[in-house]
């Protein structure tokens, strides 16, 4: 396995993609300066970077331009000049994983001081060094005759920024920069260190004894998280083996590991599933959902345990699936090991999809006998309950936005939430064949037809 060290990487890869968030893609050709509405010098110094150095790695991603006011989606794609919005901890939130800041002046001793504080801190890494490119006039661009633009561009390599503790990330999780990997990055997932699971820790309990903490901490560092990095490590081996093509390139792909001592993995390399691509309908999204659901149990016989929408990508390929950190096979004997069966049991009492199913069970919301018999049980089943509920509503995952279609007033958005009803409370036998995610396809399917069927007799 190569993984390389962050450093400065000339070019970027596709970036980025439609205009500022809510300008027409045709508007695009016309650069951010026309596209916003803006006129001053600092708009046409990132008018003439879209045009000259961006543009052509810009399509089917979202960009948009570094204001005061945050307003939107994150944007794959962020430009800033002058006074805008500039510093790390002011755009982090504004990007998505793997997106580009870039920002222009004329002032080339404001963009190299200003890109220092980029160069592997918080969460980025400099892909661009400070350079520069001429603004020329008459259409000549010689000293004399233009003005320099410079500029630099750093990329969005961490899911969080150092010292912060989120309920999500429990891992250490970066990009790093791999030129002949696709866009050229790779994920690179590695056991946290003590410091940081006894930072996290104490953030999380401070209510909590110092012996308590460090017990926890060892127990994390040195047990926890090493299996199931290893595991997850395994189960990524096995889609590539059994998934069929095109399937394999829905799920990360397992690049190499690095292994402690006892044989645990510690750090894991993976492909990049990097989100953007054509907009889905609901119906679509929900279809490739499924489906893919459908051949990771059936081909792959693989289960994922943990199918929130945060594990969801959308990728110029579909949906894809990430995170298999908490996935097993199907049928896999876990009572064959007193610590994996320690691990999944406390994995299934803690977890939010099964708090989640063990609350709907008690308001009655769940009475599928599918589902009713699977709490805190480590089952296909759980898959499907969830998938049921993430294409019911994709807006809960902020960063679709700008890549699925949904109005909760739609014939389409109506329809599925019906189908969803049906699966968790059928109503009827018919209702209550709904159990497998080829029973959820098949009634996605029907919908899709029948839409259709009703556009086909509006048509006429």
């Amino acid at each position: 396995m190569r993984i390389m060290t962050p450093k400065r990487v000339a070019g970027g890869g596709a970036v980025a993609g439609n205009p500022v968030a809510g300008v027409d893609r045709a508007h695009i050709g016309n650069g951010l300066l026309r596209a916003t509405g803006r006129h001053t010098f600092g708009d046409r110094l990132i008018d003439i970077l879209v045009r000259r150095v961006y543009l052509p790695s810009m399509d089917g991603f979202l960009s948009g331009r570094s204001t005061a006011r945050q307003e939107g989606p994150p944007v794959d794609f962020l430009f800033a000049c002058g006074q805008d919005p500039r510093l790390p901890d002011e755009v982090f939130d504004r990007l998505l994983w793997g997106g580009l800041f870039v920002y222009a002046d004329r002032d080339g001793n404001r963009v190299r001081r200003i890109a220092q504080d980029y160069d592997n801190k918080r969460g980025f890494i400099l892909e661009t060094p400070a350079t520069y490119t001429r603004i020329g006039r008459l259409g000549i661009r010689l000293p004399g005759f233009s003005t320099c633009v410079y500029y630099f561009a750093a990329r969005k390599v961490g899911l969080i920024q150092p010292g912060q503790v989120t309920e999500r990330f429990t891992y250490k999780v970066e990009l790093m920069p791999e030129p002949s990997a696709e866009h050229g990055y790779i994920v690179c997932k590695e056991v946290p260190t003590y410091a940081d699971v006894e930072y996290r820790l104490r953030t999380r309990c401070p209510e909590a004894s110092d012996k308590d903490i460090q017990a926890r901490t060892r127990k994390l560092v040195d047990n926890v998280f090493p299996t199931f990095l290893t595991r997850e490590a395994a189960i990524l081996k096995i889609l590539a083996n059994e998934l069929p093509e095109p399937y394999c390139h829905h799920v990360p792909k397992a690049l190499g590991v690095q292994k402690d001592d006892n044989g645990f993995v510690r750090r894991l390399a993976m492909s990049w599933l990097r989100t953007g691509g054509p907009r889905l309908t609901q119906i679509e999204f929900a279809r490739q959902s499924a489906q893919l659901l459908s051949v990771l149990h059936n081909s792959a016989g693989v289960m994922h345990l943990d199918l929130r929408l945060d594990n969801f990508v959308l990728t110029p390929r579909g949906v894809g699936f990430v995170d298999f950190g908490s996935a097993a096979r199907i049928g896999e004997d876990l009572a064959q090991s007193p610590m994996l069966t320690s691990l999944f049991g406390e994995m299934m009492k803690t977890s939010k999809i099964q708090r989640m199913l063990g609350a709907m069970l008690e308001k009655g919301q769940v009475t599928n006998q599918s589902f009713t018999c699977i709490h805190q049980k480590a089952d296909p089943a759980i898959d499907t309950f969830y998938l049921a509920l993430q294409i019911n509503k994709p807006a809960h995952n902020p960063q679709f936005a700008h890549l699925v279609d949904y109005d909760p007033d739609s014939v389409q958005a109506q329809a599925v939430s019906s189908l969803t009803a049906a699966v968790l409370r059928p109503k009827d036998q018919a209702e209550a064949a709904f159990q497998t995610a080829d029973d959820v396809l098949r009634g996605i399917e029907r919908i899709r037809r029948r839409l259709m069927d009703d556009q086909s007799e509006c048509a006429k």
